[in-house]
């Protein structure tokens, strides 16, 4: 018997747009414990949430085990805790990041500089 507030599998899939195997691996390292029902697994409110908070925290470049490490301090610290320790990952994540894009805009420079030496060879072959 299923909640009306739990979703399957593929919904879950559908709803985060995850492969299943993706989902299957989360599940593996214990960051989502949906309740199962023989082969069937179901997911309620939390392990949506958790679910929004790992895709988001992937997307910011956290690595999972980071996303793990702060999932963990809510269970056994409580939200201050945990969002003391939000803070310090994103002024961290916030860094590599300024990091990245500085990196990106210097090879943009370098490529637009070829770029634009190759159009002036070309025009000067004419």
């Amino acid at each position: 018997m299923t909640s009306e507030q739990e979703i399957s599998f593929k919904e879950m899939c559908a709803k985060f747009d995850v492969t299943p195997r993706t989902l299957r691996y989360y599940e593996y390292i214990e960051l989502l414990q949906p309740r199962k029902e023989g082969r069937a697994r179901f997911y309620g409110p939390r392990e949506t949430a958790r679910l929004t908070l790992i895709l988001r925290g992937r997307r910011f470049g956290f690595s999972l085990e980071e996303i793990r490490q702060w999932l963990l301090i809510y269970e056994q610290k409580g939200s201050r805790e945990q969002l003391q320790v939000w803070l310090e990952l994103a002024d961290r994540q916030l860094g590599v990041l300024a990091d990245q894009i500085a990196e990106l805009q210097a090879v943009r420079a370098d490529l637009q500089d070829l770029r634009n030496t190759a159009a002036n060879e070309l025009k000067g072959a004419d």
